[in-house]
Formats: C-alpha cells, sequence, structure tokens
C-alpha cells in the first residue's frame, strides 16, 4: 500500500501516510487535493484517459487495486437493473444463466470490451422488464427496511445489556467498598482482636464474591438475532425433499485383448506373476497405486493381439 501514489502530484502514501486515494467511474485515482483543484467546477476529464467525469461520482479507494474499486461501483449499478431472484425463472437452467448475463455485462463494462453494445443491452433489457424491475426494487427496499429494523433492535438490546452490566459492577464495588469501610470501623471501636475481625472480614467478602459470580451467571443473554429468530425458539426447517433414483451400479470393465485371457487380479500372486515385480511403496500406495493393478496392465499389453488371423 506504501508505493500507492498519485499520478499528477506524485505524492505517495510512503512520503505522506494520511494521503486520501480517490477513484471515479474509470478505475483511475487521484489524491483528494488534487480532485478538489481539477474539479472544481464539479466536472472534468480522467488525467489518464481523458474520460469526462464528476466530482461528486469521486469516492475513497477501498482496495489497493483501483479496478476492484470499479468493479465493485459498477456491479452495484448492474444489479440495480438486473434484480431479478431464483423464484422468477421457470428452471434453475435459466436463472444460471441469467447470472450469467449478468457476469458478461460486469467484465465488459469493467474492462472496456464492447462497452457501446453492452450499454444497449442494459437499457434494452431496462425497457422490456420495467414492471419487473420496479416490483423487485420495492420487495428488496421492504426486506432492507425489515432487517435495519431488526438490526436496531438487537443494538438497543446490546446497548441495554451494556448498560445493566455497568450498573451492576458500580453496584458490586459500592458493595466491596462498604464492606471495606466496615471493616475499618470495627478495627477502630471493636473490642474484638484483630485476628478476629479479619476472618469475619474473609468470611464477608468470600460471600460477597459467591453472590457476585450468582449474579453474572444469571445475565440474561441476547434474546433474539439479527435475522429475527429468538435464541430460545425451536426453529422447525423442512426436509430437503428426496430425489428417488435408480442407484448406480459398478460393472467392471471388460477389456477384449485379441489374445490369451488375461488372469483376474486375485489369481496373479497365486500364479506367480507377482514374484519378480517390484512391491509399491507406501509413496505410491497413497495415490492408488497397487503391484497387483500394475502387473495386470502389463499382462494385458503382453498378450493383446497374440492371435493370429
Amino acid at each position: 500500500m506504501d508505493d500507492q501514489g498519485c499520478p499528477r502530484c506524485k505524492t505517495t502514501k510512503y512520503r505522506n501516510p494520511s494521503l486520501k486515494l480517490m477513484v471515479n467511474v474509470c478505475g483511475h485515482t487521484l489524491c483528494e487535493n488534487c480532485v478538489e483543484m481539477l474539479f472544481v467546477r464539479g466536472s472534468g476529464s480522467c488525467v489518464q484517459c481523458d474520460t469526462p467525469l464528476r466530482k461528486s461520482n469521486f469516492r475513497v479507494q477501498l482496495f489497493e487495486d483501483p479496478a476492484v474499486d470499479k468493479e465493485v461501483e459498477i456491479r452495484k449499478k448492474v444489479l440495480k437493473l438486473y434484480n431479478k431472484r431464483d423464484f422468477d425463472f421457470p428452471s434453475l437452467r435459466e436463472y444460471n444463466d441469467y447470472l450469467e448475463q449478468i457476469e458478461d455485462i460486469v467484465f465488459n463494462l469493467t474492462n472496456n470490451i464492447d462497452v457501446e453494445n453492452t450499454k444497449q443491452r442494459m437499457e434494452q433489457y431496462q425497457r422490456e422488464n420495467r414492471d419487473v424491475i420496479q416490483r423487485n426494487k420495492v420487495k428488496l427496499t421492504r426486506e432492507q427496511e425489515e432487517l435495519e429494523e431488526l438490526l436496531l433492535l438487537e443494538q438497543q438490546g446490546t446497548e441495554q445489556r451494556r448498560l445493566d452490566v455497568l450498573q451492576e459492577e458500580q453496584r458490586q464495588l459500592h458493595a466491596k467498598r462498604k464492606n471495606k469501610q466496615a471493616l475499618l470501623d470495627e478495627l477502630e471501636q471493636s473490642r474484638l482482636p484483630a485476628t478476629i475481625l479479619l476472618a469475619q472480614h474473609k468470611a464477608r467478602a468470600a460471600q460477597l464474591e459467591t453472590e457476585i459470580e450468582h449474579q453474572k451467571q444469571s445475565v440474561k443473554p441476547a434474546s433474539l438475532f439479527s435475522t429475527g429468530i429468538q435464541q430460545s425458539q425451536t426453529v422447525s426447517l423442512q426436509p430437503v425433499p428426496r430425489i428417488e433414483d435408480v442407484l448406480y451400479q459398478y460393472r467392471p470393465l471388460k477389456v477384449d485383448t485379441y489374445g490369451p485371457p488375461v488372469p483376474e487380479l486375485e489369481q496373479l500372486g497365486r500364479l506367480g506373476y507377482l514374484n519378480h515385480v517390484r512391491a509399491a511403496q507406501p509413496q505410491d500406495t497413497a495415490g492408488g497405486y497397487t503391484t497387483a493393478l500394475a502387473c495386470h496392465r502389463a499382462i494385458q499389453d503382453a498378450f493383446s493381439g497374440l492371435f493370429s488371423l
């Protein structure tokens, strides 16, 4: 990150750690000071590619590669139009084709490939699906509002629990100070030996610590997740539908060598074929290699075509 810098004033983050780089739709960066100087009238051209730019469209660069910022911004704009869900399609294949189309559009706009035709495709799609786009926007806005409401409730619950913990800590601190002050008063006024008073104080302090531990364990945990599901709630999830299909049955591969019959794998050792074959090492067997399998394949090659026609 230290070698990042402004292409106009040549200032780098190594020389100025507080340097703030800005990026626009073209994907080229400028520092905040250069943006203020070059776009004082609100619009201008990019220093590197002469693309017409507006000052209001500059945003702080978040990633080390400005092309990533460009892709993120383009993806946001594309997804505002292509906002269909999987249930808007009759089949999963059509939904996957739709997602692939979105990725093609983002790739073309990010890498400046066939930009005009890509924008025309987007405009045509917007004209043909205007009602669906608007309906999904409203639905998405409603879902975001519900999620924000749940998050707000969770934040309020977290803040209330934090305040309860602070109040409990203050009460415990006050109780400890009161117990210590009681010991000092007893040492000053009581005629009992100090050892007895200290023992009584230790017993009271141990009892107070026990009460504090019980109170810590009885602190109520969060009762609501950000998804809206209560922690104590039992959620019944529908089982995944079973796909009934015929089980796969393995059929051994039959190799016709057009020669003498090749012994089976389990017969090779008994017939002496493995006597002079190198034994498989542990690193060989880890990959599935066996001595019998290699020997069996070698015999198949040797016996192949021995019969004369």
